[in-house]
């Protein structure tokens, strides 16, 4: 399985102080600890979108990976992500005087971001990752969502990705933001609780892919920290659920993703669930996974499908998912790469 959007570097708690209390080197330990959880749990290919803090420690990980010290799945990797001041990420409600730093690298206007991509690149990220919208507010069953990059902003950052033969992803919920993500080009966007018309157009045609995160906001929704705010999230959930049928039907191409992090490492196999809630037959939700998530990865040509030449990314469960898609939330045999990590007692 491919898990499109996860953060190794997070874990269920309060995440602005994991990045206050904890050390990056904490932090990279667990993040070693969750990359193996979602080995076992069956993902073999992972995009991790941003360490939240914690710079290009996910280079060091994924690194590691690749020479065989430690097990995971295979990564593409952002580094921090890239948030303008006062935005999504920004630690706001800190006392000013102590100078909290945000989750995410501060980036002001297309020199700015495109400066930050170049530092990095330099680092190892294989993409980047931008905030483009946030944060969210729901009144009388209508979501808004402030932008943070203008299209030109965002299509600057695209060129510059493009340079090196690489890649733009956003946060992003709603237009405007949205909308100037998908004219700018990006590869994909997550969450996309709810997109016009034209942005699922552009979508459709630029052939970018929406990445819906179900699993995080149905955990939010019963985990929140006051009764009222689990029932925000559960509102902009139902929302989302709405508002996803429609982008299936203006034919969006999906991609699957979790946001693992803020709930528990190899346990995201409920996002198949949730897709098949929210309209998607099971052919369609594997597909979405495999084929999509492995286009996204940029290695359609070596993982997703099972025939000569690719690698030996192989999984089994007990039951057949066309008939009952929980049977990949009970994952009993792991080979990545030819290698396996997993197996039944004899």
């Amino acid at each position: 399985m491919i898990d499109a959007h996860i953060h190794l570097f997070l874990h269920p708690g309060a995440e602005d102080l994991q990045t206050v209390q904890e050390s990056i080197p904490q932090r990279t330990i667990m993040a070693t600890i969750a990359a193996r959880d979602d080995l076992m749990a069956g993902f073999t290919a992972e995009r991790d979108m941003g360490t939240e803090g914690a710079g290009s420690a996910d280079t060091a990980v994924r690194d590691a990976i690749n020479r065989g010290e430690i097990p995971g799945p295979r990564l593409r990797i952002s580094g921090n992500a890239v948030n303008i001041l006062g935005g999504h990420e920004d630690a706001i409600g800190y006392n000013p005087e102590q100078h909290i730093l945000p989750n995410a690298t501060y980036a002001n206007g297309a020199d700015q971001l495109i400066a930050v991509m170049r530092e990095q690149f330099k680092q190892g990220a294989d993409f980047i990752k931008i905030y483009e919208t946030g944060a969210d507010s729901l009144h009388d069953g209508q979501l808004t969502s402030p932008y943070q990059y203008s299209e030109a902003e965002l299509g600057a950052a695209v060129h510059e990705a493009a340079r090196l033969g690489k890649h733009v992803a956003v946060h992003a919920t709603d237009d405007p933001g949205a909308l100037f993500a998908a004219k700018a080009g990006v590869a994909s966007i997550d969450h996309g609780f709810q997109l016009g018309e034209e942005t699922m157009r552009v979508m459709r045609d630029k052939h970018i892919f929406v990445v819906p995160t179900f699993t995080i906001q149905e955990y939010f929704a019963a985990h929140g920290e006051t009764p009222q705010a689990g029932q925000h999230e559960q509102e902009i959930l139902d929302l989302h659920g709405r508002e996803f049928r429609k982008q299936l039907a203006a034919g969006v191409p999906v991609a699957l993703g979790s946001d693992v992090g803020p709930f528990p490492h190899g346990t995201q196999a409920r996002e198949f669930e949730l897709m098949l809630k929210y309209g998607m037959s099971p052919a369609a939700a594997l597909q979405a996974d495999l084929i999509n998530g492995a286009k996204l990865l940029d290695w359609d040509d070596q993982i997703g499908q099972l025939k000569p030449g690719y690698l030996a990314d192989v999984i089994a469960v007990s039951g057949n998912p066309l008939d009952d898609i929980t049977a990949l939330k009970h994952v009993d045999f792991v080979m990545k790469g030819g290698v396996i990590f997993k197996k039944l007692a004899p």
